[in-house]
């Protein structure tokens, strides 16, 4: 069995108990550091063997632990802090374990991102979380850009020495919508501030960023009928209908996929006498 085994994101407190069983009961510990993670086994007087499995060398290592997991042996996976896979190493490990039809269990804990989103207070059942933005900024215009017309909060993760070029290609791209940026989230200097791009633009001018951000923007918003190319929405409803679906279902998916409300497109289904 592969235990999928989450950590405090800061605040040690924050571990579960059954994390810490399963911890105690496995053959092998893998850790993105191990002296981290060797740190946080000490805190909880726990003495398991310990390997290292990050960016560098997942792939390499993987083939060892199917095997040993083969044999029957318990192995959990843990990276710094939070969800292994999650902007974490792990997921290589995760899905060659179920390509593998070797058993895989994902323990619940502790996450950064739902951390962040929740202390934004923006009031939105849906939310993307993206993760790190790609260091070089041609690449994270390019994806701002992909991203920009999402009615809905997007969260992402930033370091601190990135943080002041982030916020200046978010005002670029997505325009001054108020954001919320968390810092050191569960830890002694937890931090959030909230406002508009340009203003914490500012802060962190005179501030100089301290900490792992978790950022959240809010969406954008969301675009009417009229302002909607209704010859792509044809096309779209055509090509659903045409692939067996009925007219009410597809207007539903076209309805979410352009953020249109199921009236509006219902109403350009009718104008173009589209038929079932």
């Amino acid at each position: 069995m592969l235990y999928i085994c989450p950590t405090p994101i800061g605040n040690l407190e924050d571990i579960t108990l059954r994390t810490l069983r399963i911890l105690q009961e496995v053959d092998l510990v893998l850790a993105e550091d191990t002296r981290h993670t060797g740190q946080l086994l000490h805190h909880f007087q726990i003495s398991r063997p310990l390997e290292s499995l990050h960016e560098h060398n997942e792939k390499a290592k993987t083939q060892r632990i199917l095997d040993l997991l083969k044999q029957g042996k318990l192995v959990a996976l843990v990276s710094d802090a939070g969800m292994p896979g999650i902007s974490d190493p792990g997921a290589f490990l995760i899905r060659e374990t179920i390509d593998a039809g070797l058993p895989l269990e994902v323990l619940p804990g502790a996450n950064a991102a739902l951390v962040g989103f929740l202390q934004s207070g923006f009031a939105s059942p849906h939310f993307l979380f993206y993760g790190f933005l790609p260091r070089r900024r041609k690449d994270r215009i390019r994806v701002l850009e992909d991203l920009k017309d999402l009615s809905y909060p997007i969260i992402f993760y930033e370091a601190p020495h990135r943080l002041k070029e982030m916020l200046g290609d978010l005002l670029t791209v997505l325009g001054d919508r108020t954001i919320s940026i968390s810092r050191e989230l569960t830890k002694r200097f937890e931090e959030t501030r909230r406002g508009h791009i340009s203003e914490l633009i500012a802060h962190f001018a005179a501030d100089e960023p301290r900490g792992e951000f978790v950022v959240t923007i809010n969406g954008g918003e969301p675009k009417q009928a009229e302002e909607q190319n209704e010859d792509d929405i044809l096309h779209l409803l055509e090509h659903l209908m045409s692939s067996g679906l009925s007219r009410r279902t597809a207007i539903e998916q076209v309805s979410e996929k352009h953020r249109l409300p199921k009236n509006q497109v219902y109403e350009i289904a009718l104008r173009l006498r589209l038929e079932d």
